[in-house]
């Protein structure tokens, strides 16, 4: 889904196999966040791009069919200004 979020788009290395369970080894863009997020902000961000609040920090696009959960302040960073989205869930309905 980097197409969402470019930015801090997961880019995959590889599987790792510990006791047959299969793992995904990812690695991610580090970001210094330099603020606190408001989630104010976020939801305005998300309303702009066609989401909409379907409950606590989780979000809904009906054109898409996608939601978006887990956009709290520890999952959405902010640095001068800019929302980075870092460890978001992504459903297709």
């Amino acid at each position: 889904m980097d197409s969402f979020f470019p930015d801090t788009a997961y880019k995959l290395l590889g599987f790792f196999d510990n006791e047959s369970t299969l793992y995904a080894v990812v690695e991610q863009h580090f970001i210094n966040a330099n603020e606190k997020t408001d989630l104010k902000q976020v939801e305005w961000f998300m309303n702009l791009n066609g989401f909409q609040k379907i409950r606590n920090n989780d979000y809904f696009n009906s054109e898409l069919g996608i939601i978006l959960e887990d956009l709290h302040d520890e999952n959405v960073l902010t640095s001068n200004g800019i929302l980075y989205f870092i460890d978001t869930v992504f459903y297709l309905k």
